[in-house]
């Protein structure tokens, strides 16, 4: 027997998988656990578990609902417990493989079908033209900031060198007014 096999193995039942093994596992140690709580003795209690463990879904394996239907079963052989306060126990799972298919889903139609592509076709046609007007857009705005005098930082660089050689034209321009006047009243500042 392969090591697959051997993993999927648990409780005398070969699962389908690894992981539901585990679970079949883990729910045969919470049998073990309620077992040695149960008192038999008080079939009022017992009752109050099983229905608990019927209404909180607490087992899911074949494990599980065996042990369900034990509890199940010594119920319904007590006299003083009502038939109609023991739960039934729900299965999830189907077992008519003509069946499988969820009766809640409901078949596309041809139409329904040629509409859904349309409508796919439609929002990547649209999804297309946004983003061509959001990279328009972007490169409309970086054009804008290069060409803008106020500083950014695109153009910092430009700005600032454009900026201090204003300043430094200016204080030239000043400097020659101001040596003009000098010597215009004979005023030495030479040191």
């Amino acid at each position: 027997m392969s090591e697959d096999i051997q993993n999927r193995i648990s409780n005398g039942f070969l699962f389908a998988n690894e992981a539901d093994a585990k679970l079949s596992e883990l729910e045969r140690k919470k049998i073990e656990y309620l077992e040695s709580k149960l008192d038999y003795e008080k079939p009022e209690s017992v009752l109050y578990v099983y229905n608990k463990m019927i209404e909180e879904n607490m087992f899911k394996t074949p494990v599980g609902i065996a042990y369900e239907k034990k509890l199940q079963d010594f119920l319904l052989n007590r006299k003083e417990i009502n038939v109609s306060d023991i739960s039934v126990i729900p299965l999830n799972t189907i077992f008519d493989r003509s069946k499988r298919e969820n009766p809640y889903i409901k078949k596309k139609s041809e139409e329904e079908i040629k509409a859904e592509k349309s409508n796919k076709k439609y929002l990547l046609i649209t999804s297309a033209i946004v983003n061509a007007l959001l990279i328009v857009a972007i490169f409309a705005m970086f054009m804008i900031s290069l060409k803008s005098d106020q500083p950014n930082i695109i153009n910092y660089k430009r700005a600032i060198t454009d900026q201090y050689a204003s300043w430094e034209q200016e204080l030239t321009e000043r400097e020659a007014v101001i040596k003009e006047k000098e010597r215009e009243l004979k005023i030495n500042t030479q040191f």
